[in-house]
């Protein structure tokens, strides 16, 4: 099989590198495909691809843009889908997953825990925010982010100057979230493959920082599930609609769960680090045992 990955990093990139490598130890290739690279195109009343050459031998692709994830891209993973080369991740999953708050409302209504949250879009929407939280600090985050990035803590007046300065965006919005304190409380990443947990790790924020994500702090652990962790991960993952699936966990003090995100593209590099799993190998051979059988009864355009 001819395995595409929607990136815009190269072939060194963690992701894109061990990918590569697992899918060439089982006797498969992978082509990255750079999404301002590649345009879709219609020829005669045909989907057909401009640019990028090679793209035409595609057996299935799987986009791993992440939250730089921008209209003309996600029409290009439609177009894919008009080809009738498969998505692992749909594009209705895709879309709901790059949306914070789109996220956090499919998980809800899914009877999922999800912290409180409200979407604001306006300066005084900002600065009214903290009262409805009973107070400070608040956590704001854009409603598409990464690595850490676009997340602060308000715990002052000043503070939400500045998040209004560096982080308020009204088209999008901003997310202003209940603050869930560090102090007896576990962060918890797993990964999703298929409907099955393949790893988990705990994070642990840096010190004098409150998030926890592998990107800032290069630390992490293996962690074993309990039967409620996976649980819950697994029926977010499923409310999204994703096959594969980071999802973010935080257990308080009280023992209560939280889904804090889903991301539909998440890196790995820090879970095999920590568990000593070939997580890139599980990932190809979910890819494999999936899609290879459909080739033969491919719909795609002649």
């Amino acid at each position: 099989m001819n395995i595409g990955i929607i990136t815009v990093r190269g072939h060194n990139f963690h992701p894109n590198r061990r990918l590569m490598e697992a899918a060439d130890s089982k006797g498969h290739r992978v082509t990255l495909v750079h999404p301002y690279r590649v345009w879709a195109g219609l020829e005669g009343g045909k989907p057909t691809l401009v640019g990028q050459p090679g793209m035409e031998s595609l057996d299935v692709v799987l986009p791993r843009q992440g939250a730089t994830l921008g209209n003309a891209c996600l029409l290009l993973i439609h177009h894919f889908s008009m080809m009738g080369i498969p998505l692992v991740n749909n594009l209705n999953s895709i879309r709901l997953a790059k949306n914070q708050f789109f996220t956090l409302q499919t998980l809800s209504a899914a009877r999922i825990r999800v912290p409180d949250t409200v979407l604001v879009n306006s300066v005084k929407g900002l600065e009214d925010a903290p009262a409805w939280f009973g107070g400070f600090p608040v956590v704001v985050k854009r409603v598409s982010s990464r690595q850490g990035e676009g997340v602060m803590l308000v715990e002052k007046d000043q503070d939400v100057e500045r998040a209004i300065r560096d982080h308020l965006d009204e088209r999008n919005g901003l997310l202003v979230q209940r603050f869930i304190p560090t102090g007896g409380r576990h962060d918890i990443r797993v990964l999703i493959v298929g409907g099955k947990v393949v790893g988990a790790m705990a994070l642990k924020p840096k010190q004098g920082d409150f998030r926890a994500n592998y990107h800032l702090s290069g630390k992490s652990i293996e962690k074993k599930l309990s039967l409620a962790e996976r649980d819950i991960a697994l029926r977010a993952a499923a409310a999204v609609g994703l096959e594969i699936a980071g999802v973010d966990l935080i257990v308080d003090r009280k023992n209560q769960i939280t889904v804090i995100e889903v991301n539909y593209s998440p890196g790995f590099k820090g879970l095999e680090k920590a568990t000593g799993l070939d997580i890139a190998g599980c990932i190809v051979d979910h890819v494999l045992c999936k899609y290879a059988p459909l080739l033969e009864t491919s719909l795609r355009y002649p």
